[in-house]
């Protein structure tokens, strides 16, 4: 018992070194992406990428590595917002709904294992001992595909306003229900995640966005621990996407690298400090913000339906 109590301590006291170590690193890793990515629009061999994606400059590249760098950190560190911002960012770019989709999901698909695994290296969840959080992963995985491949080739039946209203109304409700009940153990329910799961990867399939949202406030809701929950939905989510993409390219769609390159750089560059982020919130305060974050995601949801 001493010596296990003598262990968990020297790893706590080695806990900022750690910290700064990769601090370092990262900033470093930035510095090099930012200097890469302002040479990289001079290659001869570049340009065949960039004609593959109209528009695409050498500050525009920056651009789109920051907004992914920025969106995939909070996504990683709350579990929801990536394809629910940028998606939104990079039509108001100009870019086409066919382009943005393929080039969201590939860089989540990158972001979100490398998210899962850093997340179970830092001790925000343990995918091998803990059962609830695996047999979690591997339902919302199951649900991810029947989603993915529905909203890909099945054609809506719905209207897309009233099906993002529908969505924009559950979200603000799991936002509500987590804020109601942040100071509450909530007993684990596997039905809430299947429901949640099924609409969340059809949406997600469907617009790049809105998965997060959903899955990892539906989790909470449904009793998971929410450091638990921002782990397993970046394990999930990669998996939807891994989905999603093979269902365009079967239908013939193709990648827009110029688009998809500098936002799965940026989406894996921000997930080292995002998962350090997380390991280092109290729970409570994770239950906290991941509320206020659903709330604000789905407000924002309907502003633009009714814009």
């Amino acid at each position: 018992m001493q010596a296990r109590l003598v262990s968990s301590t020297s790893l706590i006291a080695a806990l900022p070194a750690l910290s700064s170590q990769r601090t370092r690193l990262w900033l470093l890793l930035l510095v090099a992406a930012v200097v890469g990515l302002s040479v990289l629009g001079q290659l001869p061999g570049w340009q065949g990428v960039v004609e593959s994606t109209p528009g695409i400059t050498p500050v525009l590249l920056l651009v789109l590595f920051l907004s992914a760098l920025a969106c995939e950190y909070v996504d990683s560190s709350m579990g929801m917002g990536y394809g629910t911002t940028l998606t939104p960012l990079l039509l108001l770019a100009g870019f086409e709904p066919l382009q943005i989709v393929p080039a969201v999901l590939i860089s989540e698909l990158m972001a979100g294992l490398a998210a899962a695994l850093l997340h179970q290296h830092d001790g925000n969840v343990d995918f091998l001992r803990d059962a609830k959080a695996r047999r979690t992963a591997w339902l919302l995985a199951l649900l991810s595909g029947v989603g993915a491949l529905l909203a890909v080739w099945v054609a809506v039946s719905i209207s897309r306003f009233w099906l993002g209203l529908f969505i924009s109304g559950i979200v603000l409700a799991m936002g509500i229900i987590v804020l109601a009940t942040r100071n509450r153990q909530v007993p684990f329910h596997a039905g809430g995640i299947v429901a949640v799961g099924a609409v969340a990867a059809f949406n997600k399939g469907l617009s790049g966005g809105g998965y997060g949202p959903l899955v990892t406030a539906g989790q909470v809701v449904s009793g998971l621990p929410v450091k638990s929950a921002v782990a397993v939905t970046s394990l999930a989510e990669s998996l939807t996407c891994l989905i999603g993409v093979l269902g365009y390219l079967a239908a013939g769609k193709s990648i827009a690298c110029g688009l998809a390159v500098p936002l799965t750089l940026g989406g894996l560059l921000s997930v080292p400090m995002a998962t350090l982020t997380v390991r280092h919130l109290p729970e409570r305060t994770m239950r906290s913000l991941v509320g206020i974050v659903t709330l604000a995601l789905g407000c924002v949801a309907l502003l633009k339906l009714f814009a």
